[in-house]
């Protein structure tokens, strides 16, 4: 294996969450080789900055890795710009990069996982992402080392290349032409069926969203994503003080990897798993989200799951 991607770690005010995935993470047995770019982002408002200097004083704390390189922001950039921005500035001088987000507790062949899969696809301009987390398709019984391609990729713990995130045009420049036709959104909503929504509130103004735009550069270039049968990630930020994951996350909980395997097993060819495709479109259905916002104000009445 060549050197160890290095990894960015985004992060606002949620201490708990971010010391969680941190010690997880230090716990991968690839942390101490890889170099891990940590970016907090500034205060929205006076009554954040307790919490930001708190997080920002135990990110001084931090050890086991190789390098640690803390990127602390005067202003509140929001997830987007500081996404973008951050993947954007080490992409200068690393030609691939894991991202993190301060919400996300990984297995501890997370990091072996993500770099053999950018080492093993890297000149594969069809493979545009590596996604560490795996939604619960009911693949129960696979191969724990086992891996598929969907048509989109994830931001749960998710990896890429120079080659692939350079061609993006944030500003979204042919949106205009891409809005009044209905053969492309029909190709796009291929993905799912919340896709052309987001994309439209990004444009109106009503979404705030890198992760759409990334999504849609993958349509435009037909890129897949690399998914582990089992997750090695596992979202903890649907809880009150989340930023962009709310409500119930019934239907994104995960079937784990407790296995920790070495020897990943890549898809024969780099084409679209139909029946994992099917089943990740089942769960990105209009009617699977309708359920999941009954179960989300179920919670918040009953305060359950």
């Amino acid at each position: 294996m060549k050197n160890m991607s290095p990894i960015l770690l985004f992060t606002y005010k949620r201490f708990d969450a971010l010391k969680k995935t941190i010690e997880a993470l230090a716990a991968n047995e690839l942390a101490t080789q890889s170099d891990l770019y940590i970016f907090s982002d500034g205060a929205k408002s006076e009554k954040d900055q307790k919490a930001i200097q708190e997080v920002r004083a135990y990110l001084k704390t931090v050890k086991g890795f190789k390098t640690i390189s803390i990127k602390e922001s005067k202003t509140n950039k929001g997830l987007a710009n500081s996404i973008i921005s951050g993947v954007s500035e080490v992409m200068k001088a690393s030609d691939r990069v894991i991202v993190m987000e301060d919400d996300l507790l990984t297995t501890p062949n997370f990091l072996m996982f993500m770099n053999k899969a950018l080492e093993n696809y890297e000149n594969e301009q069809k493979v545009f992402s590596i996604s560490g987390y795996s939604m619960n398709l009911g693949h129960k019984n696979q191969n724990p080392n086992d891996t598929y391609f969907l048509n989109r990729g994830w931001s749960w713990g998710w990896a890429t290349w120079k080659t692939r995130w350079q061609d993006v045009d944030w500003d979204m420049k042919d949106y205009d032409s891409f809005k009044k036709d209905k053969t492309r959104k029909k190709e796009f909503a291929k993905g799912g069926s919340d896709l052309n929504k987001m994309l439209r509130n990004q444009m109106d103004g009503a979404l705030d969203s890198w992760a759409i735009r990334w999504l849609y550069q993958q349509h435009k270039v037909k890129g897949l994503s690399l998914y582990p049968v089992y997750s090695k990630v596992y979202n903890i930020g649907f809880d009150a003080n989340a930023t962009h994951t709310t409500g119930s996350n019934k239907r994104f909980l995960p079937i784990l990897d407790e296995n920790f395997g070495h020897d990943i097993i890549f898809p024969d060819a780099i084409t679209l798993n139909l029946e994992k495709q099917k089943a990740f479109l089942k769960v990105m259905s209009v009617q699977s989200r309708i359920r999941a916002k009954f179960d989300s104000l179920a919670q918040n009445i009953f305060g359950k799951k």
